[in-house]
Order: C-alpha cells, then structure tokens, then sequence
C-alpha cells in the first residue's frame, strides 16, 4: 500500500467525526483540539480529508493557519496557482482572502486548522470548487 494512503502511523490526534455539511465534496472529518470560548480565543481543530475531499471556496474575517500533519493536498488562493502541500508545511492565510484546501487525488491529508481573530466572526462559506479548478486546468 501506497504510504500517502494510510496515515494509521503519522495520525497525532483523533480524526473525529465526519462533518455533514454542504461545504464539502468528498468525506472529511474535524476533531476540535481547541474549542472557541472566552480563554483562549483561538479555536484549534484537527482535520483529516480522504482522497480527492475538499472544502468550498470560502474567507476567514479573522484569517487561519494551516500546520500540515499528514499527506498531501492542495491549497489554493483566488487568482492564484494550486500549491501542492505535504507533511510539516505550514499556510497563512491573511483575513478575507478567498481559498481553497483539501487532499490530492491519490492521498489521504490532515492539517491542523488555526482560526485567528475568531471574533471578527466564522468562517464565510462560497461556492463548491469545481473539479476542472480542483485537477489544476482553470481558475
């Protein structure tokens, strides 16, 4: 078995449980390391995506920071290349910058997701990324 395809010896943190909203293609599965409360301010969660999952476009008022644990996958900006993103890279994304993230085709992908400046407010969900964006071909 392909190692990008089983995270069982690299996996930290406990996968969670899926999330059932819409602003996913593809299964993925969020345990929150970090809760959103009055202490510390800055929600952590662990996020692990399958094969080829991703989020919808989609800003931070506050911005994030992404610590990639695991995998490979794929991080976009509006107007911008794909990056490709592996194991120990590290994405920060400045507050309402429009964007994308989730796994590779072929590779299972966890990443640690930072939410700063949480009180500017949640996260605001866009459109789904269409598969022609996701394999690279247009924006």
């Amino acid at each position: 078995m392909d190692e990008s395809n089983n995270l069982s010896k690299s996996v930290i943190f406990p996968k969670g449980k899926r999330i059932t909203n819409d602003h996913f293609i593809g299964a993925v599965w969020l345990e929150m390391l970090v809760a959103n409360d009055s202490t510390f301010l800055c929600p952590i969660g662990n996020v692990t995506f399958e094969p080829g999952a991703r989020n919808n476009w989609h800003t931070h008022p506050g911005g994030q920071i992404l610590l990639v644990t695991g995998g490979k996958g794929y991080y976009q900006e509006e107007g911008k290349p794909v990056r490709m993103l592996q194991e120990g890279d590290v994405v920060k994304i400045r507050p309402d910058v429009k964007h994308w993230h989730g796994s590779a085709p072929d590779s299972w992908f966890t990443h640690i997701a930072i939410s700063t400046n949480p009180q500017r407010g949640e996260a605001i969900w866009l459109e789904p990324v269409t598969d022609e964006v996701y394999n690279g071909n247009t924006l």
